[in-house]
């Protein structure tokens, strides 16, 4: 009988166990908590968990940057985390398949978050959204997950993606129904921007330089829509969010100071950009007249070396010859002594 209850004791705990591994529930890697340093972290910039987040992606640098809503309303850098890989080159996603990391503005919502992926944790970046759609480009499953694999996402370390995970998971219980997503080709300097003006996607970055730009000035995301297959930003509001942008496309509109800060920004960058190209070009003319000095400097230098070889070579033939040069003559000194002596006597 104590066998019997003991058995049946064993079964409901065995039950217990199997249904807190339930497959619909994951590991609960999901539900992680934020460690007690990046609470302490959030603390001192004047966030926490629960504030509105944002995130931005060089590509080229290969860095993710989380930055978190502070109590002022303005947005500070969390941290800078190192992307452990992404797919593909500089430039935009186009169609499925290309193997290409997406570039552009997202936005994320709880349903884009995939608590169960293969890839450890995992958020839809929601690709293709409205501006990739106005110019046809096709895609699905684009990420930012774990697992440090990329077919076109942008992949993290594990225990990275872990805390990104979780900052959003706190950001979307705080209220907040978004966070923007800003993936760029390189960081905008003019220096970068220089060396790239010869891309044939320049245009497209100066576009989302603009963005980049709002977001440095105002120190809050921009929402952004399309017009004429542009993106646009405004200062972010419940009614500009849900606008939808038609025929004639409206500039950045914001607080007079943003704006004003905004277009000073931009005019102090064309001149850096255009300083940039000046130096990139003159650094290249001066690299092309240093290889062509030093192409004709190896050029004379294996002239003379020619010229210097042949005279030694000729100097020492002469010299060494058995049959050249100075035997002959000095076999013509001596042969008439040697003809008188041995002469007959009359």
């Amino acid at each position: 009988m104590l066998a019997r209850v003991f058995g049946l004791i064993g079964a409901m705990l065995l039950a217990v166990v199997l249904a807190s591994c339930s497959p619909l529930e994951g590991d609960g890697r999901h539900l992680v908590p934020l460690s007690g340093a990046a609470k302490a972290q959030l603390a001192a910039m004047g966030s926490s968990p629960q504030a509105a987040m944002m995130v931005r992606i060089f590509k080229e640098e290969s860095k993710l940057e989380v930055w978190k809503q502070t109590a002022s309303g303005s947005f500070r850098l969390f941290k800078t985390y190192d992307i452990c890989t992404w797919s593909g080159e500089l430039g935009p996603k186009f169609y499925e398949g290309d193997r290409q990391a997406p570039e552009g503005f997202y936005t994320i919502t709880p349903g884009l978050m995939n608590p169960n992926s293969n890839y450890y944790l995992a958020f839809n970046l929601g690709f293709p959204n409205k501006y990739d759609r106005a110019h046809g480009r096709t895609g699905s499953h684009l990420m930012v997950h774990g697992a440090c694999s990329s077919a076109g996402c942008y992949a993290m370390e594990d225990e990275q993606i872990a805390e990104i995970y979780a900052l959003a998971r706190e950001a979307f219980s705080g209220g907040n129904r978004s966070f923007e997503v800003q993936i760029f080709p390189f960081r905008m300097t003019a220096e970068n921007l220089a060396k790239h003006q010869s891309s044939p996607h320049i245009d497209f970055w100066n576009n989302l330089k603009q963005g980049h730009d709002f977001f440095e000035v105002a120190q809050v995301p921009p929402s952004w829509d399309v017009c004429d297959g542009r993106y646009v930003f405004r200062q972010p509001s419940a009614i500009s969010a849900a606008a939808s942008m038609a025929g004639q496309c409206q500039p950045v509109t914001a607080d007079q100071s943003i704006v004003s800060a905004y277009m000073a920004k931009q005019t102090a960058d064309a001149a850096a950009l255009q300083s940039a190209i000046v130096r990139a070009a003159d650094a290249e003319a001066a690299a092309v007249q240093a290889e062509e000095r030093r192409v004709a400097t190896q050029a004379e230098m294996e002239a003379r070396g020619e010229a210097l070889s042949s005279a030694v070579n000729g100097f020492f033939g002469t010299l060494l010859s058995p049959f050249g040069g100075a035997q002959p003559q000095a076999q013509a000194m001596f042969e008439p002594v040697a003809a008188e002596t041995t002469a007959p006597q009359s």
